[in-house]
């Protein structure tokens, strides 16, 4: 396959400093190098950049694409199995639709991966994958299966079994119904190991249990909705209890516990912050809390949680962290690099670097600039967006 070099761009690779006037050549599907004077190879294809930005594909480390009803209604309502609070044998890549528009959607705005994870009305929600935003089966967009087991604190669980006079009603039985699932856990890991000694002793397969036995093993991490401050300490206190691989999802009282979180060098994933405050729990909802959780030591990406920020305006959600207080190189990794390492996909994404995949996107400025759009996506090195150059 030939190789084409895109010459004379403003180019972010994110992983070192802006390049001005830089070259990306790309090897079919990979970046074969990134940086100033590259010789470029006989026979390559030139596509000359002049005044035009490259950046990496950005990454959202949280979306419900492809499984949230938007404006299909209820025959597209896959997000939550409201059946049980406990259920970790659900996947997400059970639910994912390729041909929903919200992929479309994503390229639009330069989202070339993905996590899609269940919704947070179950304390346990499912296990969750990471995907590119191109393909027509989802087995083929997959990067990462599972990225992780999606777990839920705070309003959305306790309201919604709540309503039904079932558990869990408080915060207390959100902790609860956690710890208690970890602990079976626990108790089936000695069953197995008794099944292994004695066979007339092994336990029923259960689902649900062997991927509880993932997190408790450290296999994949335990990625955690919780909004209010004492619904994150609920978070790390449980997590450390157990000695679990964890993020905090939206983390939008993190500010308040910044010091807190700082200190643990706690992989927070703030958003949606460009939105209104929908219920109490974000009454606190700020657009400087990724800068301060970033100044605190934390690793800090910034997510739209999709459909809740349309996931083609998560660059704006990025302008706006740097437009209150967060550094630009930090608003940057926030959507790049950071989430990629946080999802443990950073050996092919977030960064433009000789080796990873081709997924890049050409800006007709600075992403933060409001005037600037999105002129061309590439995901391994294959165009899956465009628009005039003009």
């Amino acid at each position: 396959m030939s190789k084409t070099a895109y010459i004379n761009a403003d180019i972010y690779p994110v992983s070192k400093p802006p390049i001005h006037g830089g070259v990306l050549l790309v090897d079919g599907k990979k970046i074969a190098a990134v940086g100033k004077d590259i010789p470029l190879p006989e026979g390559c294809t030139i596509i000359d950049l002049k005044g035009k930005s490259i950046l990496p594909g950005f990454v959202d480390e949280h979306t419900h694409i492809g499984m949230w009803p938007e404006w299909y209604g209820q025959p597209q309502s896959d997000g939550n199995e409201g059946s049980n609070p406990i259920t970790p044998e659900v996947r997400a890549l059970d639910s994912i639709w390729p041909g929903h528009t919200a992929f479309e959607d994503a390229r639009s705005g330069g989202v070339t991966t993905v996590q899609i994870t269940p919704g947070s009305g179950n304390i346990i929600g499912g296990e969750m994958v990471v995907a590119k935003t191109r393909g027509t089966v989802v087995d083929d967009m997959i990067i990462k299966n599972p990225s992780g087991l999606k777990a839920a604190l705070g309003e959305n669980p306790k309201n919604y079994y709540g309503n039904r006079k079932q558990a869990p009603v408080t915060r207390m039985g959100n902790a609860a119904l956690l710890r208690g699932a970890l602990y079976k856990a626990r108790e089936y890991a000695k069953k197995l190991e008794r099944g292994q000694e004695d066979p007339s002793k092994m336990p029923d397969r259960d689902l649900g249990m062997e991927n509880l036995l993932k997190v408790l093993r450290r296999e994949i991490p335990l990625r955690i909705h919780a909004h209010r401050a004492d619904d994150i300490v609920t978070a790390v206190r449980i997590a450390e209890e157990f000695d679990l691989d964890y993020s905090i999802e939206h983390c939008t009282d993190g500010a308040a516990i910044a010091e807190f979180l700082g200190k643990r060098k706690a992989r927070v994933n703030i958003g949606p912050s460009l939105s209104s405050r929908t219920k109490i729990e974000t009454l606190n909802i700020n657009l400087k809390t990724a800068g301060i959780l970033a100044e605190a030591g934390c690793r800090v990406s910034i997510m739209s949680d999709h459909p809740f920020l349309p996931v083609q305006f998560l660059s704006t959600a990025a302008a706006l962290a740097w437009a209150n207080g967060m550094k630009e190189e930090d608003a940057l990794r926030a959507v790049t690099l950071t989430p990629a390492e946080t999802l443990g996909v950073d050996d092919r994404v977030g960064s433009l670097d000789a080796g990873k995949d081709a997924d890049f996107v050409v800006w007709s400025g600075h992403p933060f600039r409001i005037r600037s759009k999105v002129l061309e996506v590439y995901i391994e090195g294959q165009s899956v967006f465009a628009r005039a150059h003009n």
